[in-house]
């Protein structure tokens, strides 16, 4: 899980470290950054679809989730950059803990890696359940959830920068990405068990699931605070 995350912000790092510079951010790069951007974007979740491995799915949707936060460093400026840092703070949050949910159903003959193994799992296990639908909701950045907002403050700062055509195109992919989300919440919500499971919440899983479900609720609650925060640790004030 931690794998996951920790390459895309190094990356991320290096990315925005370099548009810092004000000869970079008056090229023309930014045509490159945003061509990438978008067909990682598309990449990542038309190969998301067809999967039915649930950490091959996660893996691919981690690369339409970097093909998003590209188009903040498309957009660039105060805004575009602290977006980028807001957006991969919250991914940060919600992806450990979708995967914390994954390694948890990692008990007997459960491997966790199957999407059909979550069959009825919120008749079984309704608050994990609940706590899965955070995290999905949230990756699937659906209102009111962390994962809203960080879609949201990216697609502002295009915007005002004029780049509407990007977010247009953004948005429709989102809602490809949003499909095969929902896709597992239906599986949890809306059939029946096949058979009993208990999942091993061992200490260190608990710990990550409360941890990462504090932080996307809480970044939830107080966005543009957060967003504020990210402004000033790079621009200071």
């Amino acid at each position: 899980a931690f794998m996951s995350v920790a390459p895309k912000a190094a990356g991320f790092a290096v990315i925005l470290r370099v548009f810092l510079n004000p000869l970079v951010a008056a090229s023309d790069a930014w045509i490159i950054v945003a061509v990438i951007a978008v067909v990682t974007m598309a990449l990542g979740s038309f190969v998301a679809l067809v999967q039915d491995n649930f950490k091959r799915l996660l893996a691919y949707s981690s690369i339409a989730h970097a093909g998003f936060a590209m188009f903040g460093v498309v957009a660039g400026g105060a805004d575009g950059i602290a977006s980028v840092m807001l957006y991969l703070l919250i991914y940060t949050f919600m992806n450990l803990g979708i995967f914390g949910t994954v390694i948890m159903m990692r008990n007997g003959d459960f491997s966790g890696e199957v999407i059909e193994e979550y069959a009825g799992f919120a008749k079984s296990h309704p608050g994990l359940a609940l706590l899965m639908l955070l995290y999905l909701f949230s990756l699937a950045g659906i209102p009111p959830t962390a994962g809203f907002f960080a879609k949201f403050y990216v697609l502002v700062a295009l915007i005002e920068r004029g780049f509407v055509i990007l977010a247009v195109i953004a948005v429709l992919l989102s809602a490809v990405a949003a499909y095969f989300y929902i896709r597992i919440v239906m599986v949890i919500y809306m059939r029946e068990p096949e058979r009993a499971f208990e999942p091993a919440l061992t200490p260190s899983v608990r710990a990550t699931l409360a941890l990462t479900a504090a932080g996307t609720i809480g970044i939830g609650l107080f966005p543009a605070w957060f967003l504020r925060l990210a402004q000033s640790s790079v621009f200071g004030g």
